[in-house]
């Protein structure tokens, strides 16, 4: 395929069905006060290696077919490489996964967890590429891309049609940006489910390059991002840049501080452990800017993941 239409995401979703979990959504009286408005969650922390990205990694794997034979790689800051850790685990065939040598080690670990070669490399863009390519020629395994590939933004789709069917009316959704393969599948969903939803994004204050992109209309590259929220420190793909110009509203950005307000909220109402990537959502409705914006009467928003290492909880574990 050439581009990613509802119908494939549709397709990901009964073929994956039984292979990835269909998470809760909740809600919380308290949180809909503070925001202004009824505020669904999406638990994607509560997926198999606790993130959505479980979701894209599956799809692309079933989609590669005997392709996906000599193993897989990717590079990863961590949740992907999870993904595509156990997506091969669980077909059958070996795993390669480059992550920057400064990612936090429950993803590490998490992906040594599923029998995968782990290959350490400096925390830049180019260090990724070069050492995913040196492994490609090593292996003969095949490139999954986290984000910027139809296959994986197919699968992320998934999580934003679930919210919708269990919600059954929002008046707009939101998710997180990174490489834009969530907020990409998510928009597909929407638009398809939701035609007259509103839908925005969440990004970084100290990571905003969808926000200056979307806002400008031109692409912006990431360059020498410092957030908290490790799953959003990538530059959006040439995939999904011209979907989120398409279809998002606005990009809301938010402080660190208030990242690490929304992650201990969402433990102290839920008792759960999300990850500053996933956590940003939340942190984005409940800013001021956002909660002044009218004709908003709901919103469902996804966490999109809940691997932080214990001593970055901003609350004891």
């Amino acid at each position: 395929m050439e581009e990613v239409a509802f119908s494939d995401i549709v397709e990901a979703a009964k073929a994956l069905e039984g292979v990835i979990v269909r998470t809760p959504v909740v809600n919380s009286a308290k949180i809909d006060k503070i925001a202004g408005r009824k505020v669904f969650m999406k638990c994607e922390n509560a997926q198999h290696v606790k993130a959505f990205k479980f979701r894209g990694a599956s799809n692309a794997v079933r989609v590669l077919g005997d392709d996906a034979e000599d193993g897989l790689c990717t590079h990863s800051s961590g949740n992907h490489g999870q993904a595509v850790a156990l997506a091969a685990k669980q077909r059958g065939v070996p795993a390669y996964i480059v992550m920057p040598n400064n990612a936090p080690k429950v993803k590490i670990n998490g992906v040594i967890s599923h029998g995968a070669e782990v290959i350490l490399c400096e925390p830049n863009l180019d260090a990724r590429v070069s050492t995913a390519n040196s492994v490609l020629e090593r292996t003969g395994a095949t490139f999954i891309h986290p984000f910027d590939n139809l296959s994986v933004i197919a699968g992320q789709g998934t999580a934003a049609k679930e919210m919708i069917e269990d919600c059954e009316v929002l008046d707009a959704v939101l998710s997180p940006i990174g490489g834009g393969g969530l907020m990409s599948g998510t928009c597909i969903s929407t638009r398809a489910l939701l035609p007259e939803a509103r839908i925005f994004g969440a990004e970084p204050e100290g990571a905003d390059d969808a926000a200056r992109s979307l806002e400008t209309g031109e692409y912006v590259p990431q360059t020498g991002p410092d957030t908290i929220c490790d799953g959003l420190l990538t530059s959006m793909g040439e995939k999904t840049w011209p979907i989120i110009k398409s279809h998002v509203e606005e990009i809301v950005t938010v402080s660190d501080n208030a990242v690490l307000d929304a992650m201990s909220l969402i433990h102290e109402e839920f008792g759960m452990v999300v990850e500053p990537s996933g956590a940003i959502s939340l942190a984005a409705v409940l800013k001021d800017e956002f909660r002044e914006k009218q004709g908003i009467g709901s919103i469902g928003i996804i966490l999109c993941g809940g691997n932080v290492d214990p001593e970055n909880l901003p609350f004891s574990p």
